[in-house]
């Protein structure tokens, strides 16, 4: 074995993003919610939110929260039970609980919106309905995968919530926010292209010759980076805001 490949099956659930302590049903369940790349979709609506003068700090929390639901919990649910009985973390969760996760999520994040585009931002209606298809389209993977694709990936979870973000805060658009959500989109990029190799090793790691895992180490810590780098700098947007 060569030095610093992690011994042990391929199993999601001692994924390097997942705690190694407490019940399957907690581990699963934190596993599920992907928590590093929720946190760069969470950090590019913080990014967009970050570009408008002045700051309403409730739009910012809101338009994070939505995400955290839509995404965080609803999305990645959904990804659970389109995976074609694959069961990538296991049985701990049926499909009825899943389905009320994403049911639940869901309803939650389009309460929240709804009292901001009714009250404040109208045009956050395009970034609500557009989304919610992805939601379903991408996850489910419906009309037979086309929308299942890095490009719409990287369109749908990098590109809209940092516009979404700004448009949370200013119900306008503007060329900084377009140049800036197409950057971010290109990491979303970046991230998938490295985590479907990845995935792939993964799952066949127990098979795997040493120079195999030790790519899956590389693309691990592509993965890593991209993520933290990505929440390193939502943070320090937001901390320069807070003291500006």
């Amino acid at each position: 074995m060569m030095p610093g490949l992690p011994e042990g099956p391929a199993d999601r659930r001692s994924e390097w993003f997942v705690p190694q302590w407490g019940p399957p049903k907690f581990r699963s369940f934190l596993g599920i919610l992907f928590l590093p790349y929720t946190g760069m979709v969470l950090s590019f609506s913080l990014i967009g939110s970050m570009l408008a003068n002045p700051i309403h700090w409730d739009r910012a929390l809101a338009i994070a929260v939505i995400y955290f639901l839509g995404l965080g919990i609803a999305a990645h649910a959904l990804d659970a039970l389109g995976s074609k009985g694959l069961k990538p973390w296991g049985a701990v969760f049926t499909k009825g609980q899943l389905w009320f996760m994403a049911g639940a999520s869901l309803t939650l994040a389009y309460l929240l919106a709804i009292y901001y585009m009714v009250r404040f931002v109208p045009l956050l209606w395009f970034f609500a309905i557009a989304e919610g298809f992805f939601v379903f389209a991408y996850n489910l993977e419906l009309f037979k995968g086309k929308f299942h694709t890095d490009k719409w990936f990287a369109f749908s979870w990098g590109f809209l919530p940092v516009l979404a973000g700004y448009v949370m805060q200013t119900n306008n658009i503007s060329p900084a926010a377009l140049l800036l959500a197409m950057a971010m989109a290109l990491f979303s990029m970046v991230e998938i292209k490295a985590s479907r190799p990845y995935k792939s090793l993964r799952a066949l790691y127990d098979t795997l010759q040493d120079e195999e895992k030790a790519l899956m180490i590389r693309y691990e810590t592509i993965l890593k980076s991209i993520s933290l780098g990505v929440i390193l700098l939502g943070t320090g947007l937001l901390v320069w805001r807070m003291n500006g």
